[in-house]
């Protein structure tokens, strides 16, 4: 009977548990078929949603899989969709060993203003149109000379010379005579022939430059003035000579402006426009530095030198500036507006044109033909090819160049392997905290925040360090921004490092 009872007792507990999960089962199923029906009954993706084309390795290295996946470190993999992979025409690629034995530098192609400078040298010439002479207009001698020797400074309206001239003293004799007879003639004919002589005596004063009209003080003598204030740049004039109409007895040159006349070489002359700034720098002042315009470029050019002559004009209000000084001219042809520009070490140029290595990732490269304008210490304008943010390689490119037959990657003879991926020097940026430091392996442990570039999320991970001491008296808990770089498939390495607090127990 006790057996019977035990029997009946455990197959009422069969039953009740086989209920309850009957029960369970029911419960969940609404659910499961609801999220069977949103994947859809066939499993194909929903209309006008992306299929990813394959799933790549979220830390680089060269590993693909069809299907979504996690690494080793529990981060999925990223997906590639129809679009995104890399464009891989024209691309050439080298070996992560090779990339490191060349040291490959980058640098970003930055919208900068150049400081384009046409260096040139001249001198300092007397203004051309500012250069007086002074020279009588009629015969005669000098009887008193007031400057005696060249380069004396004069005055304007300063006496020079007085000349005796018989030809001055008979026209104004002659002028005289021909007023009385003007008065005293009755007969028509007689006043008419007076006031044609007094005419033609007159015409001739005019012309010899001289005061018209008799009777002042001693006509038979004339005193000539400087016409302007400068310095005597040629004196002909002795004390007691005869002179001769039109002989030049001095020339006067005005100081208050001079030129600069500075030779630019042929292959700058493309670059020189009027109006552009310059500076003037002067072996006499080498503290000081005058500023000027490009006023004229002289439309011929010398032969020998290869170089065309261009003028300026500089203010010399107290004479410091002396014709014949050497000088230095700085003509700025960059202007002001931003330009795009690369170092000039990233333009390989092999005399028909100019080409530049763009730095993809995954150790790959991509030649890229480009039209260059100025060029400005260390930097070239890119007219052409590139953009703002383009790294491009700037070390060791022409061993690129022969390491991938780059040449033949341009004419596409030569198509890249597929399946060849390698991790180009690309630097990363991030912040984090300190958390542990391996001295003999050169290695630290930072837990690192998110990481757009890169996709990833923030987790602890370890890096190798590039050389030993960056984290020199940095404890573990500094809160730290740094720098690192991809230098091999999963293997990344910190650059620089800087501790932006105090250490967080």
């Amino acid at each position: 009977m006790k057996r019977a009872i035990a029997a009946s007792l455990a197959a009422s507990g069969v039953i009740a548990a086989l209920g309850i999960g009957y029960w369970a089962g029911n419960r969940h199923a609404p659910a499961a078929i609801v999220n069977a029906q949103s994947s859809g009954e066939s499993g194909k993706p929903v209309a006008g949603e992306r299929k990813p084309l394959y799933y790549r390795n979220p830390m680089g290295l060269p590993d693909t899989s069809p299907v979504p996946k996690k690494d080793s470190m529990g981060m999925d993999y990223i997906p590639v969709y129809a679009g995104d992979e890399p464009d891989d025409k024209g691309v050439v690629r080298v070996s992560p060993a090779r990339v490191q034995t060349m040291g490959v530098k980058t640098a970003l192609a930055e919208e900068k203003t150049l400081e384009a400078t046409v260096r040139a040298v001249g001198r300092l010439e007397i203004d051309e149109r500012a250069i007086h002479d002074v020279a009588p207009r009629f015969d005669g001698w000098i009887e008193r000379l007031y400057v005696n020797a060249t380069g004396d400074a004069v005055k304007k309206g300063q006496p020079l010379f007085t000349v005796y001239s018989p030809d001055l003293v008979s026209t104004y004799k002659e002028l005289a005579i021909a007023r009385e007879l003007q008065q005293r003639a009755t007969d028509p004919a007689a006043r008419a022939s007076a006031e044609h002589l007094f005419a033609a005596g007159q015409e001739r004063l005019k012309n010899w430059d001289m005061p018209a009209g008799g009777g002042h003080g001693d006509a038979s003598r004339m005193t000539f003035t400087a016409p302007v204030s400068g310095i005597v740049k040629e004196k002909q004039a002795l004390a007691g000579m005869n002179i001769k109409a039109g002989m030049t007895l001095f020339r006067i040159a005005d100081l208050s402006t001079v030129w600069v006349i500075a030779d630019v070489y042929e292959q700058d002359l493309e670059r020189l426009r009027l109006g552009q700034a310059a500076h003037i720098g002067i072996d006499a002042f080498p503290d000081k530095t005058f500023h000027a315009r490009v006023s004229y470029i002289y439309p011929t050019l010398n032969a020998e030198t290869r170089t065309t002559q261009v003028r300026f004009e500089l203010p010399n209000p107290d004479g410091l500036l002396r014709p014949g000084m050497f000088v230095h001219a700085d003509i700025d042809t960059g202007g002001s507006r931003p330009r795009l520009t690369v170092p000039a070490s990233a333009v390989i140029d092999n005399g028909s044109s100019r080409v530049v290595l763009i730095a993809l990732d995954e150790g790959r490269f991509k030649p890229q033909p480009v039209e260059t304008g100025l060029h400005s210490g260390e930097l070239i304008e890119i007219l052409k090819g590139l953009k703002a943010g383009d790294r491009v390689v700037t070390s060791a490119n022409f061993l690129i160049d022969a390491e991938s037959n780059l040449k033949a990657a341009l004419s596409d003879l030569t198509p890249p392997t597929p399946g060849q991926s390698a991790a180009a020097k690309v630097a990363y940026k991030a912040v984090g905290i300190l958390d542990a430091v391996d001295t003999a392996a050169n290695s630290v442990t930072v837990t690192h925040e998110p990481i757009p570039a890169l996709k990833w999320p923030s987790m602890t991970m370890d890096f190798d360090m590039a050389i030993h001491g960056l984290t020199r008296g940095m404890a573990p808990g500094t809160p730290i921004r740094f720098e690192f770089e991809q230098r091999g498939p999963g293997q990344f390495v910190i650059t620089d490092i800087q501790a932006t607090g105090a250490a967080k127990p």
